[in-house]
């Protein structure tokens, strides 16, 4: 059986039919008539961290589809070596959706495990999350090609995984943030020489938003030290986003802020409020993303 671990891992077309599949699953669920293709499947879910949308969504839409569902407790590599976790695993799931803080250790498992395993989540990336996004923005717009994507934040792993779908997707993604926290030079290299879409970046955004399909955000940087913590304001205010901002955007547009939300920062309370900010609704489509996934890796 197969791994997601990256959208860079898979082809464009294969991101094409676990959204099409997930658009067939969405209203197999409105309808409660999900397919049991997981029938005599077990779903080994071990995450670690407070995140709840992920963890609950695979879950539910593992059992609907006729699962068995464990939690696995702990962290991952912490209290036994992860040489040895894999092979114990095997003993028990045909598939692991792992949250991890390391995206080494993840890699490693995967190395070490017969297990088809799903990237909930590592420091690296967060392909789930995007496939959601996507899918939610495809229903949205119509198509995903030529979508223009303006990412306001620094590096974090939800921008790795928009720049991978952009390797794989017709696309166009510019990470707008302050100098210092862009991605590299080589890093945009690498990525554009294989990329079927477009990767840029930019240190301002308000001329990006007439044509900017989707502005997405993360959280700001955090750093415990006061001193730290008060450049990092001093930097990043600049870049919330605001109704003002929103205002700037063409119809039928999206503003899709990821959770958790920090009102005060990365974005406004009125711009939470505004009519392009359509992230509740966005995040039902996690579910049935991630039970495209799901299907993808018991079928590959």
């Amino acid at each position: 059986m197969a791994n997601l671990i990256s959208l860079a891992d898979i082809s464009g077309g294969d991101i094409v039919r676990i959204l099409d599949r997930a658009d067939f699953l969405a209203d197999a669920w409105q309808q409660n008539k999900m397919p049991q293709s997981l029938e005599k499947k077990q779903v080994g879910l071990w995450f670690c961290g407070q995140g709840f949308r992920n963890r609950v969504a695979f879950e539910i839409g593992a059992r609907t589809m006729g699962a068995s569902v464990s939690y696995i407790p702990g962290e991952l590599g912490i209290h036994e070596p992860l040489e040895d976790i894999g092979h114990y695993l095997d003993n028990w799931f045909s598939i692991l959706a792992i949250r991890a803080k390391s995206h080494n250790d993840l890699i490693y498992l995967t190395e070490n495990t017969k297990a088809s395993i799903v990237n909930a989540r590592t420091n690296f990336n967060h392909p789930c999350e995007i496939l959601g996004d996507l899918q939610f923005i495809r229903k949205h717009r119509g198509s995903i090609n030529g979508l223009k994507v303006v990412f306001v934040g620094e590096v974090t792993n939800l921008c790795m995984s928009w720049f991978e779908a952009a390797v794989r997707l017709p696309i166009s993604v510019t990470q707008v943030a302050p100098k210092g926290y862009e991605a590299n030079k080589e890093l945009l290299y690498k990525l554009n020489s294989e990329s079927i879409g477009e990767i840029n970046i930019s240190e301002s955004f308000e001329s990006l938003l007439p044509n900017t399909d989707l502005v997405y955000t993360d959280c700001w940087p955090h750093d415990d030290c006061h001193a730290e913590k008060q450049k990092i304001e001093k930097l990043f205010s600049p870049y919330q986003i605001t109704k003002s901002h929103l205002q700037n955007l063409k119809d039928g547009s999206l503003f899709l802020p990821c959770p958790p939300v920090t009102r005060g920062r990365e974005v406004s309370d009125d711009a939470m409020k505004s009519p392009y900010c359509m992230n509740y609704e966005a995040k039902e489509y996690l579910l049935h993303s991630q039970n495209a996934v799901l299907e993808f890796l018991v079928t590959n």
